[in-house]
C-alpha cells in the first residue's frame, strides 16, 4: 500500500486539479447566468431559483478559498480522490441548477420544483462532506479553524444545513423555500465575513 506522500508540491498540484474541476462548477454557473441576458424572454425566471445560484456561488468560492489557505503537506490517494469528488460535487449541483437546456418545463420554476430531491439531496451530501473534509485535515485544523473562534456553530451549521435540506427535499411549499433561501443566504454571507475577518 502507497504510504501518504510528504512533499509540499504535490498538495499544490492537488489544489490545481481542484481549482480546474472548480472553475467548471463557476464556469456553469456563469454561463447560465448569461443566457438569461442573451435570451431574456425565453424562460421564465424564478427568483428562488436564482437565490440558490449565488447561494452556490458562495459555497464555491467559500470552498476553494478554504482548499487554497490549506498548507498540508501528508496527503495519500485515498485524500486525493476525496477532494477531487467533493469538487465534483459543486459541478454536479451547477449543472442541476443550470441545465443545458429546460424545454420539458414551463419555467425555472416548475423546473427547480421538479428537480428539487436532486438537487437538495446533493446539497446536503456537500454539507456532509465538508464536515468529513474538516475532520480529515486533524483535529489541530478542525479546533483551530472552527472550534477556537465559532465554538460548536461550525457542526450546528452544518448540521441545521442538512436537515433543512431534507425538508426542502421534500416539499414544494413555496413559504418555506422562501424562507430558507433567503435566510441561507444571508447567515452564508454573515459566516463567511466572519470567518475571513472581515468584520
Amino acid at each position: 500500500m502507497e504510504a501518504p506522500v510528504h512533499d509540499p508540491a504535490l498538495f499544490g498540484h492537488v489544489r490545481i486539479v481542484i481549482g480546474m474541476v472548480v472553475s467548471l462548477s463557476l464556469a456553469r454557473l456563469l454561463t447560465g447566468l448569461a443566457l438569461f441576458v442573451q435570451h431574456p424572454g425565453r424562460n421564465r425566471v424564478y427568483w428562488i431559483h436564482l437565490g440558490w445560484v449565488l447561494s452556490l456561488f458562495l459555497f464555491i468560492l467559500h470552498f476553494w478559498w478554504w482548499e487554497f489557505r490549506l498548507q498540508t503537506q501528508v496527503i495519500g490517494f485515498g485524500i486525493y480522490l476525496f477532494l477531487i469528488c467533493f469538487g465534483c460535487l459543486f459541478f454536479f449541483l451547477s449543472v442541476l441548477l443550470l441545465p443545458t437546456s429546460i424545454e420539458d418545463y414551463s419555467g425555472y420554476e416548475h423546473y427547480f420544483m421538479s428537480r428539487r430531491r436532486w438537487f437538495f439531496g446533493l446539497l446536503a451530501l456537500a454539507y456532509a462532506v465538508d464536515l468529513v473534509d474538516t475532520a480529515i485535515k486533524g483535529a489541530d485544523y478542525f479546533r483551530a479553524t472552527y472550534f477556537e473562534p465559532f465554538g460548536y456553530e461550525y457542526p450546528l451549521r452544518n448540521v441545521s444545513y442538512i436537515l433543512l435540506c431534507c425538508i426542502a427535499a421534500a416539499t414544494a411549499n413555496r413559504r418555506f423555500h422562501a424562507a430558507f433561501v433567503v435566510g441561507g443566504l444571508v447567515y452564508q454571507v454573515i459566516w463567511i465575513f466572519r470567518a475571513f475577518d472581515l468584520l
